[in-house]
Parts: C-alpha cells; structure tokens; sequence
C-alpha cells in the first residue's frame, strides 16, 4: 500500500522577508528602497589648506622673495626662489602655522642662497680656468635700476652675514627679531653684522664714486 506524504507550509513571522531559496531578497518586498551608494571620501583639508596657503604666498611675496635672493647674491635668484617654495609645499605637514610661513619662506631663501654662494666658492676655487662674470637673467636684471645694480655689486664684496643682515634690514625692512630668525642667529649678532656691513658697504661705495 503506497503511503502518501503531505508537506504543511511552515508561516513565516510577521514582518519578515520571504526566504527564497535561503536568502533575503530586498528588492522582492514592495515599498522597500535600495540602499543608497556610499558618499566618496573628501579631500584632505589639510591639503586644501596647504595649496591655498602656498598659492597666496606665491602672488603676494614671490617678487619680494626674487628681490631677497637677487640682493644676496644669487646667481640663479629664480631657480632659488622655486626651491623655497617647495620646501615649504613639502614641510607644510610639519610646519602648518600660516602666520610664520612668510618668515618660513624668507630664512629659506636666504639658507639656500647662503648654500648656492658657497657651492659656487668651491667649484671656483678647484676651476683651472678663471671664472666667467656671472651673466645675470633678465627678471633679474628686470628688477633692479642702474643705481642699484652699482649698490648691489659693492654688496657682493661684503662677507655674507654682512650682506644678509643688511638686504633684510634695510630692504626689507625687518625687525631685528625677524631678521636672527631668517638669519639663524641671535639679535645680537644682528647688530654686529648690521653695523659692520653698513660701514663696509659705505667704504665700498666711497671708493666706486
């Protein structure tokens, strides 16, 4: 005798998904949404704040900066001025202090031009031929009148923190503060370096009249 096998449906809870095939299908109940797409991650704030802090450094002391390293000596003040920059677009981590990145900018310019000076010395001093006359570029020849150009060359003969302390003084006006931060030295230094710079300088000029 064939015996004959009922199945009941087992209820499902109220309030639950049907299970089809041992898996919930969402978009099988009326009135239910999709989950919305995941929101993309923003940029980093931190960068942002670093491309619109170095932008505006760049349009308000960039002339300044190219006057500095042009004042100090460089023989290649754009070249000079571009390394400044990205060394501040690259420490801005570290750094993250807008107010100071100004001074930030000007002891780094001056470092470099202190570096690029002594680079110079030495290659000099091992060349068997004798130097050229630096060529200067036309941006920088741009930014100086003939009066200062004259100034500039008797500059050139003064030791370097004699020509530091006075182009940041006297050009651009700093604090004696300001300038042992550019500098890396203490105020009074400043003044040492000021005041026998200035007598040099004056002696120089004296003697080209």
């Amino acid at each position: 005798m064939r015996r004959t096998i009922r199945t009941t449906a087992v209820p499902q809870p109220a309030g639950q998904p049907v299970v089809n095939g041992g898996a919930a299908d969402d978009t099988a109940q009326p009135g239910r949404t999709a989950s919305p797409a995941p929101v993309p991650v923003s940029a980093d704030p931190v960068g942002q704040e670093r491309e619109a802090v170095v932008a505006r450094l760049f349009d308000q002391h960039y002339a300044a900066m190219l006057r500095l390293a042009v004042l100090l000596g460089a023989d290649d003040p754009e070249n000079v001025v571009a390394e400044a920059y990205y060394q501040i677009y690259r420490k801005w981590r570290k750094l993250r202090d807008a107010e100071s990145a100004e001074a930030y900018l000007r002891s780094t310019v001056c470092n470099l031009t202190r570096m690029r000076i002594r680079h110079l010395q030495v290659v000099r001093r091992h060349a068997e031929v004798s130097p050229a006359e630096p060529v200067a570029s036309a941006e920088s020849s741009a930014l100086l009148r003939d009066d200062q150009r004259v100034l500039v060359g008797a500059l050139q003969q003064l030791p370097t923190r004699q020509r530091e302390a006075l182009v940041l003084r006297h050009w651009l006006g700093l604090k004696e503060s300001e300038i042992a931060a550019a500098m890396g030295i203490s105020a009074g230094s400043v003044k040492t370096h000021t005041a026998r710079g200035l007598a040099a300088l004056t002696q120089a000029m004296e003697a080209r009249r």
